[in-house]
């Protein structure tokens, strides 16, 4: 293999979240371990966008594999609708490309199984999206639980309180879908924009292959008119007996840093996973395009591999499985032109991860309806 050559990519999915890929690009070509070869989306992307990074040949997404092969491509960035993942994941694959393919993996287990059955069948590398999953500070959270400093293990709460505009949920035919067309879309709080949250406590935990959950309670809430969940919680018991407790939402009051405490009989830990900021230490953390390219060409041990993410699929298939979100009546939310906000809820999630709680279990009048959805 040669170590000191760029890359060719192909970004299938350049709107949207692909700008942040685009940006990453640039930030890689600069230093010339990759070279973007093509972009591929359902609409043309303007020049400005590509703004140093060449002149890439252009496709549709039903013209991926031609372009993968015209362009030879050794990697594919896949950052488009969760429901086209398996499809688009396999082509690309059986293209003869390694994949970058983001969060979450799959709408369903059987589609990730899809994607798996295909990265086996080609021997190529397919890495998942989960940015935090780079980072130092998940191993050394993992080294101070093991040194026992922090004693015996209670379990690992999750709290997160984003702001979103009422356009956040219309910006694109899957926005805040659950089905769409007859396929599972599965877009909500929990599986899209705070997937990267239990995704991270599962690798806190040392969760993170299939078969390392055991149950999963979930309560699902929309306050804005969606079919997914703005707002949600959950409860996973792990095959080893530990607990993960996840709260978040999308109906909050600005933003804050999205953060998981471990508790122990002598202590806590508390990591912002989104920071790489383990109790007051921030760590580095690796970029997961280049340890891809790495891979492409000296063989570098993947970072995030797909079964690293199989735990994940299973508190996705949970969720997917699920009854449909409940709504929040308009009495307990306060409605303004361009969002929706939930009182208190920030501090819900807090405490939610304080004293792992699911939001009925914590006294909240909308979650202690009777019929909540309950998974």
């Amino acid at each position: 293999m040669t170590e000191n050559r760029a890359v060719k990519v192909v970004l299938a999915g350049a709107y949207g979240h692909g700008r942040s890929h685009l940006e990453n690009l640039r930030h890689l070509s600069a230093r010339g371990l990759v070279e973007l070869a093509g972009v591929c989306d359902v609409r043309e992307v303007d020049a400005e966008w590509l703004h140093g990074l060449g002149a890439p040949a252009q496709a549709r997404p039903d013209g991926l594999a031609g372009l993968i092969e015209r362009t030879g491509a050794e990697i594919t960035i896949l950052c488009t609708p969760i429901n086209t993942h398996a499809d688009l994941a396999v082509t690309a694959l059986r293209a003869g490309s390694h994949l970058l393919l983001e969060k979450p993996p799959a709408a369903s287990m059987a589609a990730f199984e899809r994607i798996t059955a295909a990265v086996g069948e080609t021997g190529l590398a397919c890495q998942i999206g989960f940015q935090s999953l780079g980072s130092a500070a998940i191993p050394a959270l993992r080294k101070l639980i093991a040194s026992g400093e922090l004693g015996e293990i209670r379990g690992i709460g999750v709290a997160g309180a984003w702001e979103r505009p009422a356009e956040y949920f219309t910006r694109s035919a899957w926005s805040g879908r659950r089905r769409l067309d007859g396929q599972d879309v599965v877009d909500g709080a929990l599986t899209n924009p705070f997937a990267h949250a239990t995704a991270t406590a599962l690798a806190v935990a040392g969760a993170e292959e299939r078969g390392s959950v055991a149950s999963v309670e979930l309560e699902l809430f929309h306050a804005n008119p969606i079919e997914a969940d703005d707002t949600a919680a959950a409860r996973i018991r792990l095959a080893d007996g530990q607990v993960i407790t996840v709260a978040v939402t999308l109906c909050a009051t600005g933003r804050s840093e999205p953060y998981l405490i471990v508790h122990g009989s002598a202590g806590t830990a508390r990591l912002t996973y989104t920071t790489d900021e383990l109790d007051g230490t921030v760590h580095p953390r690796a970029n997961l395009l280049e340890n891809l390219a790495a891979h492409v060409r000296t063989g570098a041990e993947l970072l995030v591999p797909a079964p690293r993410t199989g735990a994940f699929m299973e508190f996705m298939e949970a969720v997917r499985l699920a009854p449909d979100p409940l709504p929040i009546s308009d009495e307990h939310q306060e409605i303004h032109a361009d969002r929706r906000e939930l009182p208190g809820i920030r501090e819900l999630t807090d405490l939610s991860a304080e004293r792992l709680a699911l939001f009925s279990e914590l006294g909240v009048a909308w979650a202690a309806a009777p019929g909540a959805a309950r998974g």
